[in-house]
């Protein structure tokens, strides 16, 4: 670091010598200055009253140099003087530009780093919806798009809610044809306590009608389970949507119409219902439904068994012994109706995508399943 010399030799040479490396301290220090600390300190250094360089000049050149140099040392000085304020000014505003461009830099930083909270979270892509899970959800938005709500229940479910509170009295041989599925160890229980893996989402319309008083209006999507034998229809687990309407003073046409428009939904406005007499132990009247042939257009072909009708679900008006196992919770038959409505999504699906074998939906295979992406 640059101290000033005390003069012992006034010739031209040395003064020169002198003031050179003066000048070449001041550039060198002027340069090195990177920060705002930098630049008081050179500021102090050179040009402090007491102590700094400049002052130091007047006390270490000129009041020792002899009488006849007084008026060159003072010249000098007085020359020097300007360039260091001109050094000192040049370096407070390099500081300046320094700091502006790290600020220009942090600020672009921290614009690179900011996260915006507003902003959408990115999914990770997992692939695509398996296409029963997309039939299903097809299905469930017509249904939302007439005003139905949408239910869900457990899968695991008591003999009560699958079978007792949906008129299945404990010898009804309806119970036959469910082929349930029971979970081990139940003997002990009372009946209708027994567990048992849900053989159809009803259940979920006695569970929403005891939290729900009437109106209600609400579409049951979910899994089910039974005992079935594994072949080209028929799956020991598959889907189910469901649907129930109470309100009062619904009648048969409400549901025809419903599964009408439901149905011109899913598969095009040139298709046609028609319903005939079935049974179910939870409605009365009961039907089942037929939607004309969605391949040829009704004319008759081998997907319908030249019979231009394809039966795609059950329905029917609810049976007033359903409505007595809620009836505390204002389900009166006598002042209300209801109708409901069952239908298996992998059968809607099968005809959608023209699959041949339900068991093609479960068996993982990637390249049958990469054809719905």
């Amino acid at each position: 670091m640059y101290t000033v010399p005390k003069l012992e030799d006034y010739s031209p040479e040395a003064l020169d010598r002198a003031v050179a490396d003066l000048r070449r301290a001041l550039a060198e220090e002027e340069a090195s200055i990177s920060s705002q600390a930098d630049w008081k300190a050179f500021r102090d250094r050179w040009l402090a009253r007491k102590n700094g360089i400049l002052t130091q000049l007047n006390n270490l050149w000129l009041k020792p140099c002899p009488a006849d140099l007084k008026r060159t040392i003072g010249q000098i000085i007085n020359t020097l003087r300007p360039e260091i304020e001109h050094f000192v000014t040049h370096g407070q505003s390099r500081d300046e530009d320094i700091r502006t461009v790290i600020d220009s830099l942090s600020k672009d930083a921290l614009a690179a780093d900011r996260l915006d909270i507003t902003l959408p979270g990115i999914q990770r892509p997992i692939g695509v919806k398996h296409p029963v899970l997309r039939v299903m959800d097809e299905i469930v938005a017509v249904f939302k798009a007439m005003g139905y709500s949408v239910g869900e229940g457990p899968e695991v479910e008591t003999d009560y809610y699958n079978f007792e509170s949906l008129n299945f009295p404990p010898d009804h041989p309806a119970r036959d044809t469910q082929d349930t599925l029971f979970i081990a160890g139940q003997e002990s229980k009372p009946a209708r306590d027994r567990l048992l893996l849900r053989t159809h989402t009803s259940p979920v319309q006695i569970r929403t009608m005891e939290q729900q008083p009437p109106p209600v209006r609400i579409v049951i999507p979910g899994k089910v389970h039974r005992n079935d034998p594994l072949d080209a229809t028929h799956s020991p687990v598959f889907h189910q949507v469901e649907g129930l309407a109470v309100d009062t003073n619904i009648t048969f046409c409400d549901l025809k119409g419903t599964l009408d428009h439901a149905m011109k939904a899913l598969f095009g406005s040139s298709v046609k219902t028609r319903f005939y007499p079935s049974f179910f132990p939870f409605t009365e009247p009961s039907a089942d439904m037929q939607v004309s042939c969605i391949f040829c257009g009704g004319k008759g072909c081998r997907k319908c068994k030249f019979s231009g009708w394809i039966e795609l679900l059950g329905c029917g008006m609810v049976d007033p012994n359903v409505f007595d196992f809620v009836k505390h919770n204002g389900y009166d038959s006598s002042k209300i109706s209801g109708f409901a409505f069952g239908m298996g999504v992998e059968r809607i699906a099968i005809l959608k995508y023209e699959v041949e074998e339900i068991q093609l939906f479960y068996e993982g295979d990637v390249r049958f399943l990469e054809q719905f992406a």
